[in-house]
């Protein structure tokens, strides 16, 4: 069984959260000054190993092992939400390197992949290294927040004329892994510490606008308005009362913004726009969901009341881990944490989604406390994060075995 240091691994977590520090969590957006910083004190880490560093020209970060054979790729992503968590993403990153240093005579790459949480676009890191980005795509990215374009801001951090680097070989690797906080509440609450993921949920996006008639909020009646917010708070009403009959025991939805036109207090609304989510692994379920969904709204625009169109935002796939990888998780959990884990899907999308479109993958979950993240309050017991790499250094072991 391989040995991880565990004050070694807390320590490099503790100096990564002093970039962009944000009252106990951090604020460390795509490729903003204290981004750039943390992947070039990683790129030093690395190095420290005794790992080729190397920062590509899209910002992500790989540690490349001397040693010969084929190669287990182990990472996540460095860069955080807005004010927001100390270890989404980069806990799996810093468990690559420990488990990199725990096991130095097996070939073991390690990566930080950039834009994992969007700031600029969708995966944008992985998605580059398995070949899924253009130089097009990265010349029209633009930071969601500051509306920066992503080319001046690699070109801050020196990477103008840097090349991608791509998975050009994918025989070279036996696969991925990633760990990650669970992100929710479910280790937690039934007592476990390690969650063997089995696979990676779709999103499913959609949005739906509504068309009524702007008018004066004084002199308008009540009886004649055709107020485009009513239309959009019943059609909401109705997904919450109605999704529960439809959905599977680990769906979810979420209707995360709504804005009104032109969102004035004298005025009544003429438009406006929800956007409703909902997350599954199951393509049934799914189909299931969205069949409800736009029989919601068509019942919605016979109503009359406003025209109520839907389109869909965006979609990914259900992607399920490899079973030999769940498999060597699962094996190393039982011997770290015997009997106090599960296999159980991810709620939230990560770069494993992504390379397991060319790589076998596998993801392990750490719990965390309250359930919380991408918020500054996110958090994990100090102890499941030491005995999460050590269940991941004994399955890479086992992996390259």
């Amino acid at each position: 069984m391989a040995t991880i240091d565990g004050a070694r691994l807390l320590s490099d977590l503790h100096r990564l959260r002093d970039f962009g520090r944000f009252r106990t969590g951090v604020h460390r957006p795509t490729l903003s000054e204290q981004d750039i910083a943390s992947r070039r004190w990683l790129a030093g880490r690395l190095e420290e190993a005794g790992l080729e560093a190397k920062i590509d020209g899209i910002a992500s970060v790989f540690g490349f092992t001397k040693n010969p054979g084929r190669r287990l790729l182990i990472g996540s992503h460095l860069e955080s939400q807005n004010e927001a968590g100390w270890l989404d993403g980069c806990m799996g990153v810093m468990f690559g390197l420990e488990v990199a240093r725990a096991l130095p005579h097996l070939p073991i790459d390690v990566v930080a992949f950039v834009d994992e949480e969007g700031h600029y676009g969708n995966f944008l890191g992985s998605r580059s290294f398995i070949g899924e980005v253009t130089d097009a795509e990265i010349d029209a990215a633009r930071n969601r927040t500051t509306g920066e374009s992503m080319r001046e801001g690699l070109a801050r951090a020196g990477l103008a004329d840097v090349p991608r680097i791509t998975l050009d070989d994918p025989a070279r690797y036996r696969g991925f892994l990633e760990a990650h906080i669970e992100q929710g509440d479910d280790l937690e609450a039934k007592g476990l510490g390690i969650g063997v993921v089995t696979s990676i949920v779709a999103i499913w996006n959609f949005r739906i606008r509504f068309e009524g008639v702007q008018n004066h909020a004084g002199t308008t009646r009540m009886a004649i308005r055709r107020d485009a917010r009513v239309a959009m708070t019943r059609l909401a009403n109705r997904i919450d009362d109605t999704f529960p009959e439809v959905i599977a025991e680990r769906s979810v939805w979420t209707i995360g913004r709504m804005s009104l036109d032109p969102n004035a207090p004298s005025i009544v609304p003429g438009g406006a726009e929800m956007n409703v989510q909902f997350r599954d692994a199951d393509p049934a379920v799914l189909d299931r969901l969205e069949a409800h969904l736009r029989s919601l709204v068509a019942e919605a625009d016979k109503a009359g009341l406003c025209r109520v169109t839907i389109e869909t935002a965006s979609k990914t796939i259900p992607k399920v881990m490899d079973p030999a990888f769940q498999d060597a998780l699962a094996e190393a959990a039982e011997a770290h944490a015997k009997g106090l884990w599960q296999r159980m899907p991810s709620g939230a999308g990560h770069d494993a989604q992504v390379i397991a479109l060319r790589l076998k993958a596998g993801m392990l979950f750490v719990p965390s406390i309250g359930g919380i993240s991408h918020h500054w309050t996110e958090d994990t017991k100090e102890e499941d994060i030491a005995r999460g790499c050590a269940v991941l250094a004994d399955a890479a072991e086992k992996l390259l075995g």
